[in-house]
């Protein structure tokens, strides 16, 4: 993991991290920097620039991943999409719903170098309680976990895929 020490340092290891070859497409990435310096990525759904941190780099290949890849309709995801889990105001990195307007998966996106681990499984199972929805998507850009939510079951299922949006 990158350990900043200042704040030039944590733009020169932005920089690394978006030098990091994702094992998603590649996209032409909207980036420009800001009069203080800082740089932002312009994120096609909320339709605005937004800081470029190692997160967001990851989100944005995802977005890219999900609408221009899997053909998602880009209509059908909220990004940062506010949520309360036991009193407490949280937000998911990416929510799709069907075309019902149901939630049907969360994706959970980290920067490349954290580590898909149980406590990253764990967050996005929280984010699923109220939200209830069928799939989860772990994703640092380079690993990709899919979980198939089988309630009847009570089961977590890895699947080798991502589903096509007709499957949510």
């Amino acid at each position: 993991m990158f350990k900043f020490t200042s704040f030039g340092q944590f733009f020169r290891n932005l920089h690394e991290v978006i030098k990091t070859e994702l094992t998603l497409p590649p996209f032409d990435a909207r980036i420009r920097q800001e009069a203080g310096g800082k740089e932002e990525i312009f994120d096609p759904l909320r339709k605005k620039f937004v800081a470029l941190t190692p997160e967001e780099w990851v989100r944005q290949h995802m977005i890219h991943y999900l609408v221009f890849h899997l053909r998602y309709p880009a209509t059908l995801i909220s990004v940062e999409a506010p949520l309360k889990y036991n009193r407490r105001n949280k937000r998911t990195d990416l929510v799709v719903h069907r075309r019902d307007g149901k939630p049907a998966l969360i994706v959970e996106c980290k920067a490349p170098q954290i580590r898909l681990t149980r406590e990253v499984l764990q967050q996005a199972v929280m984010y699923n309680m109220p939200l209830q929805v069928h799939f989860l998507i772990l994703t640092n850009g380079i690993d990709h976990q899919v979980v198939d939510i089988n309630r009847e079951e009570n089961k977590l299922n890895m699947l080798d895929h991502f589903p096509q949006h007709d499957e949510l």
